[in-house]
């Protein structure tokens, strides 16, 4: 049995819109950024990033299927006309807790520096904290991207994700 031509057109509307193709991002970077730290060697405050990381990568991609799906209603209470007020507390928490989660991969960066050199034989763990930056870096802009977007929204009366 097809598709419902009317799920089918949500589904393509959701994910060709500025706020599916962030979303997508958003989960991508985030899958990266606690995919490097959990493949390799962590201790200390990478505890912390790797927390951010992984509860904010659960959260979007709830928020990303939910909003998919068309589900919102079903959301007690953060569901339904409060929804994209739901994502845009959702963006602007994940963009600030990935603030000190930058800091944090940044100091584990260069206090590794010293064995980015040719001659150093042992296990470095310097590109695995920069690779893990960098991806921090990246979902933390693609989250105000994400918050301002959905503030704008929010200040022209919309109520809608979408």
């Amino acid at each position: 049995m097809p598709p419902q031509p009317e799920v089918s057109t949500h589904f393509r509307d959701f994910l060709k819109s500025f706020l599916g193709i962030i979303r997508i991002l958003q989960i991508l970077f985030g899958a990266g950024l606690w995919v490097t730290i959990a493949a390799n060697k962590y201790e200390g405050f990478i505890h912390f990033v790797l927390f951010v990381a992984v509860l904010f990568w659960l959260l979007t991609l709830a928020a990303f299927f939910i909003t998919l799906l068309d589900k919102k209603d079903l959301v007690p209470i953060l569901g339904g006309d409060r929804w994209l007020l739901s994502n845009l507390v959702h963006d602007i928490a994940a963009a600030v807790l990935y603030l000190p989660a930058i800091g944090v991969m940044i100091y584990k960066t260069e206090r590794y520096a010293y064995c980015n050199l040719e001659q150093y034989k042992h296990n470095c763990l310097y590109k695995v904290y920069l690779a893990a930056a960098v991806f921090a870096c990246l979902g933390a802009v693609v989250y105000l991207v994400s918050a301002v977007y959905m503030g704008c929204r929010k200040c022209r009366g919309e109520q809608t994700v979408v």
